[in-house]
């Protein structure tokens, strides 16, 4: 009979591999500083070499179905007037991010940009003016060391909730997901196994909701007890911790993630960076993307379908009509009749509309008769 896993032994394992991850990380850190320490020595101008985060080295791999970042590298010098004060940074924040591993704690971006935040001896220049400043450099980091952010200690504000047939560890607390009344279990920054392990699930999918109000309407209605499935939400486009815990949730217990977003351009893009990734973070798409997602809803067809009033239309301005046929164009969407169709239809409409349209018919419409009517005739795009 196989060893039943107890509740004491959980943050041993995320000890375990959070020190393991820590070691790796740290030697990275140490690897940078060395090489521009080498180069110094060498009579070498110091200088470090970044990935580009741009649309023009992104590539979709259309074997694995994910954007992912291609080759192209910039050079950051110290000795160039241009370049120097972010070579600067990228050093500072380094520093700081090892003494934080050391520590063994944890920061916010905010906060590692104050703590990064001071005038420069002798001068008027600060190191950081705004956070604006500090966000790239740190994932110029990311992408440069091959590491998580949440590898470097740091998280992001949290943003998205989870409620459902799931019981989870987090840091050796086990959580039922049964039972978190009506706010749910707020899904953290980091997600990686070190801090969270899945315990017990009977969730059959998972339902993505695209907002907070919606998925509000769903806990309250309990779908996910009556249809047995995992509700999430991400307060609009999804964080990151949000995504690699949907993305966690499809491979590690193979649940179909099914996405109900708004019948706009932005719902689209929403579900276009839940699918494929996105151009900024393509350099994490093989942790955060999820190629088998499947869009439920809203749809075009559903102001006639769903016989919605007029009421529920929201007109389309220019700028709804350009970022439409840009999605349109998006290589995976390109080539796919169904979101060909989709979006035309949208753009033939004229408007767009939101999930909460759907409470035209009834309140509980949307969680009573349109998404599991959706679910049992698989009448989705993927």
């Amino acid at each position: 009979m196989a060893k039943k896993t107890s509740k004491k032994e959980s943050p041993q394992r995320g000890s375990a591999l959070s020190k393991e991850r820590d070691e790796k990380t740290l030697k990275k850190l140490i690897d940078l500083a060395d090489e521009v320490a080498k180069k110094t020595f060498g009579g070498k101008d110091p200088r470090l070499e970044i990935p580009l985060r741009t649309k023009s080295n992104t590539i979709w791999e259309s074997k694995k179905r994910i954007l992912q970042m291609g080759d192209a590298t910039s050079d950051r010098e110290l000795f160039n007037l241009n370049q120097a004060k972010q070579f600067m940074q990228t050093m500072l924040h380094a520093s700081i991010i090892r003494g934080l591993i050391d520590e063994g704690k944890t920061h916010s971006l905010r906060g590692v940009y104050y703590k990064a935040k001071h005038t420069v001896s002798g001068t008027k220049e600060n190191t950081f003016e705004d956070q604006d400043e500090s966000d790239p450099i740190l994932e110029d980091l990311e992408v440069s060391l091959g590491v998580l952010r949440e590898e470097l200690h740091i998280f992001a504000s949290k943003r998205g909730d989870l409620v459902g047939n799931i019981t989870l560890v987090d840091k050796g607390d086990e959580i039922d997901c049964r039972r978190m009344g009506s706010g749910g279990y707020g899904i953290p920054s980091i997600v990686e196994p070190s801090v969270i392990q899945f315990k017990k699930c009977e969730a059959k999918f998972v339902l993505h909701v695209e907002k907070d109000t919606v998925w509000q309407r769903f806990n309250e209605d309990r779908f996910w007890e009556v249809n047995n499935c995992i509700l999430t939400h991400g307060g609009g486009q999804p964080p990151r911790g949000v995504r690699r815990l949907l993305q966690r949730l499809n491979q590690e217990l193979k649940l179909p993630i099914i996405c109900l977003l708004d019948c706009d351009p932005w719902g689209h893009y929403i579900y276009s960076v839940i699918k494929q990734g996105s151009i900024s973070l393509a350099f994490e798409s093989s942790r955060l993307a999820i190629p088998d997602a499947k869009f439920l809803g809203v749809r075009a067809k559903d102001y006639k379908e769903c016989d919605l009033s007029d009421a529920v239309k929201i007109d389309m301005n220019d700028n709804d009509v350009k970022r439409a046929k840009e999605i349109a164009a998006y290589p995976w969407f390109e080539g796919h009749k169904g979101w060909q169709r989709e979006i035309n239809t949208m753009l033939s409409n004229g408007f767009k509309m939101e999930v909460e349209a759907l409470a035209n018919e009834h309140t509980s419409y949307v969680t009573e008769e349109y998404v599991p009517q959706r679910l049992k005739a698989r009448d989705w795009l993927e």
